[in-house]
């Protein structure tokens, strides 16, 4: 029997977020930092750019294989015991990480790692559609994106930092052993609803409740999947994020290889810059939150989703171009990174759709948008290093990415967050 709720105000529902944030964190803390350890691993290896291409894409492949098993898992069997074994194992396949002594051994670890990760975002996504109201949900992604931006883009300073010290093996047992903390930590202390948690006020109770949209309970019954993968607002939501993560790999990947070797950025430079796209994301991620809500509020579901992804995209798109077209290397560092944060803008509005049209499947549904984003991210290293390789022009993939933003763009006039895939129910205001 779930504990009586204690009488009086309680914000419970605030540190599950911050769990939420510390999940975030560790996981860009685990996969930024093998972005700026490459040059020592081909080294130390013998790989060739083609070959650390496809290490990057082996974490996301494996990412995309398991993430709607993943997330359907944490809908049947809840969140706490789900999130806590992604933590322990990602954690592990990190540490392995060191391990590595050839091109295939690094392969298989990789691939282990992001089996290991698949699903950490969906579930976290599945946990806020149960603690968070609708109008608080858009904010509690983007609190969430925010910590995974932040710890992504400290993490080349301070792996820059520790490579002064000790060799790139080292950092990644050290990142590591992180998880585990957070692992022991959530297990112990939350519960998968807020009525089960003996925290939690009757006040905050009903406030989380109110207007939640998810019934209680896990989802026990059948996944509508031919739903999730015929729908044409489910397909154009996939197809916006898709476009969004595709570039994104790019920043978590190449670019300090581009900033380097094209821009020809100096290494204490090279380490600024190279973390200021996801460092300024931070504002991106908060405020894309906020606007949506705020939106919600004011003018219902659809201008509050999807009037603020699509915004997020053409600004995106246009400081791309701007950032690869500019011939000062600080500018066009600088307008990159601007366009990450305009596109950040629209994680908010996204993972809150999952929710709003997942209801009770909210951990699947926004596993297979999630999914359609590394299916992008797994393609968006080896695509590049391709053209390079082919044409000799770096600039010719940026350019292609400013393209795709505006596409992302378009797709959001397909997506309605007002009806649920499970219920005939219609949200059209909320709040």
């Amino acid at each position: 029997m779930a504990p009586a709720p204690q009488a009086g105000r309680s914000r419970i529902r605030y540190k599950v977020l911050a769990f939420g944030v510390c999940l975030a964190a560790i996981t860009y803390l685990d996969r930024v930092c093998i972005s700026i350890t490459a040059g020592g691993i081909m080294r130390d290896l013998g790989l060739t750019r083609i070959q650390m291409s496809l290490v990057f894409s082996a974490f996301t492949l494996a990412y995309a294989i398991f993430e709607i098993p993943t997330g359907w898992w944490g809908d049947r069997i809840g969140t706490r015991r789900v999130l806590t074994r992604i933590v322990v194992w990602w954690s592990a396949f990190t540490m392995l990480t060191a391990a590595a002594f050839s091109y295939g051994s690094l392969l298989a670890v990789r691939f282990l790692f992001g089996a290991g990760e698949a699903g950490a975002w969906p579930n976290a996504a599945k946990t806020f559609s149960r603690w968070f109201p609708v109008t608080e949900r858009g904010t509690a992604q983007g609190v969430f994106f925010m910590g995974a931006h932040l710890s992504g883009g400290l993490t080349p300073l301070l792996v820059t930092a520790m490579l002064v010290y000790m060799p790139w093996r080292m950092v990644f047992v050290i990142f590591g052993a992180i998880g585990f903390v957070w692992a022991a930590a959530w297990y112990a202390w939350f519960r998968d609803d807020p009525s089960e948690h003996r925290s939690v006020s009757e006040s905050e109770l009903r406030h989380i409740c109110e207007n939640r949209g998810v019934e209680r309970g896990q989802a026990s019954g059948g996944v509508p999947w031919l739903r999730l993968f015929a729908d044409r607002r489910l397909i154009a939501l996939y197809l916006s994020y898709f476009t969004q993560a595709h570039v994104f790999y790019f920043y978590i990947t190449w670019l300090p290889t581009y900033l380097e070797k094209v821009r020809g950025l100096s290494a204490l430079s090279l380490g600024v810059f190279s973390g200021l796209p996801l460092t300024l994301s931070v504002l991106g991620d908060l405020f894309g939150g906020l606007a949506t809500d705020k939106v919600t509020r004011r003018f219902g579901l659809r201008a509050g989703r999807c009037g603020v992804g699509a915004a997020a995209f053409v600004a995106a798109g246009c400081a791309m171009i701007a950032g690869t077209a500019a011939h000062h290397p600080v500018v066009s560092a600088c307008c990159l990174a601007l366009a990450l944060t305009a596109s950040n803008l629209s994680l908010g509005p996204s993972w809150a759709t999952t929710m709003d049209i997942g209801g009770k499947h909210a951990g699947v549904v926004s596993a297979c948008m999630n999914t359609a984003g590394q299916i992008g991210g797994v393609l968006s290293p080896i695509v590049l290093a391709l053209v390079v390789e082919r044409f000799g022009n770096w600039n010719a993939p940026l350019y292609s990415y400013g393209v795709l933003y505006f596409a992302g763009a378009c797709c959001w006039w397909f997506v309605d967050p007002g009806r649920r895939i499970s219920t005939a129910a219609v949200m059209e205001r909320a709040g």
